[in-house]
């Protein structure tokens, strides 16, 4: 097996897992949470923010730690970090304990994304890096993916669906183990990064996309259990068509390399913002699903360009390109899943959807240009 699929095949699960499972999940299950536990909007937009915060402190830890001990070690603990919180989220019997539970949960995909970089730039071929690296962001989806369909068989069951994603985050642990490298694929100078104006334009973009996408991440069940009325069923479906979609996001890379990076950009902020009003409105079941899906593409190959645009523009530390990126899109869903709570509780859902929809076409006016020059010259 070529060092590509291997390293793919386990990146891509083990992404799954503590994107698809570990931070996610908490969105789809979110009405059932709520209809025990009693949370309320502000209270979940809390927790979810939490969540994202948690990840942004363990983002910074997993850079750092890939650097210096490599990829394998700081991969396996993603995967144990995953399952300590799906358990504890299974188990929580208070408000308290479950936001503590989801941010151990979140943290694990902060640990994840960095090893798996610097795996790929020390062991994949340089002609095969862009397209290992976004088909390995795409396991996000799968994990949304699966999600859906566990909850539909399930029946709502919250606790024992996270009882049994974090069996699965064990598995990954193992499989970790064994099959990635121990790459660092870092030979610049460890520390914190230059910060040049195409890493800031970067750090731009992705906060307010962040902040845009968790309309639908964190409320986008709550929001069509109120204008559908959909149950666990529907927002099921609604769940599993997002991470249909957002398996489009594997060619990110294919689309960069063709098409540039702002123009992928531009034309996938413009799809978010509108599938975030077309779910955020509910006016209809069939284009409230569609646009599920619309959404999941969008996100995924918003990650992809970013994760592309930070390893370009510092070529030496991948791990670090990618995390100033995906720490950034964390630091806005911190700041975006409270605030959205808050704007929903005062004004009400629609200007709650309007104004996060602006924010998303907000970040196109951060381009990546320069880096797409310098990497065609």
């Amino acid at each position: 097996m070529s060092p590509a699929i291997r390293i793919g095949t386990v990146g891509f699960g083990l992404i799954a897992v503590c994107y698809g499972f570990a931070r996610f999940a908490f969105g789809l299950f979110l009405p059932q949470i709520d209809a025990e536990l009693g949370l309320g909007p502000a209270l979940s937009g809390i927790i979810s923010g939490g969540a994202f915060a948690g990840y942004c402190v363990t983002i910074l830890l997993s850079a750092a730690l890939t650097e210096r001990i490599g990829a394998r070690p700081v991969a396996v603990s993603a995967a144990l970090v995953a399952a300590v919180g799906m358990a504890g989220i299974a188990l929580a019997p208070t408000p308290l304990t479950l936001a503590v539970a989801v941010v151990v949960a979140g943290s694990s995909t902060g640990l994840a994304s960095p090893p798996m970089a610097a795996a790929v730039a020390g062991a994949v071929a340089k002609g095969r890096q862009d397209l290992t690296n976004t088909v390995i962001n795409a396991g996000t989806s799968a994990g949304v993916a699966l999600s859906g369909p566990i909850a539909l068989a399930i029946a709502g069951q919250w606790r024992l669906a996270f009882g049994a994603f974090a069996v699965v985050a064990l598995v990954l642990a193992v499989a970790a183990a064994r099959l990635l490298p121990g790459a660092r694929g870092e030979t610049g100078a460890a520390g914190l990064p230059h910060l040049s104006g195409a890493v800031q334009r970067l750090i731009a973009a992705s906060f307010l996309m962040g902040a845009a996408s968790t309309a639908l991440w964190s409320f986008g069940g709550q929001l069509v259990s109120e204008h559908l009325d959909w149950g666990a069923t529907g927002t099921g479906i609604l769940w599993s068509l997002i991470g249909a979609g957002g398996l489009a996001g594997a060619w990110a890379g294919a689309l960069v390399a063709r098409y540039g990076l702002d123009r992928v950009h531009w034309a996938f902020l413009g799809l978010m913002a509108l599938s975030i009003l077309v779910v955020g409105s509910g006016q209809s079941p069939v284009l409230t699903l569609a646009s599920g899906a619309m959404f999941g593409a969008a996100y995924v190959m918003l990650t992809g360009v970013y994760l592309v645009w930070g390893v370009r523009a510092l070529p030496d530390r991948p791990a670090t390109g990618l995390m100033v990126g995906f720490l950034t899109i964390a630091v806005g869903q911190t700041a975006g899943a409270p605030l959205f709570g808050l704007v929903m509780e005062r004004s009400g859902p629609a200007t709650a959807v309007w104004t996060f929809a602006a924010i998303s076409i907000l970040a196109g006016v951060f381009r990546a240009q320069r880096i797409t020059s310098a990497a065609s010259a």
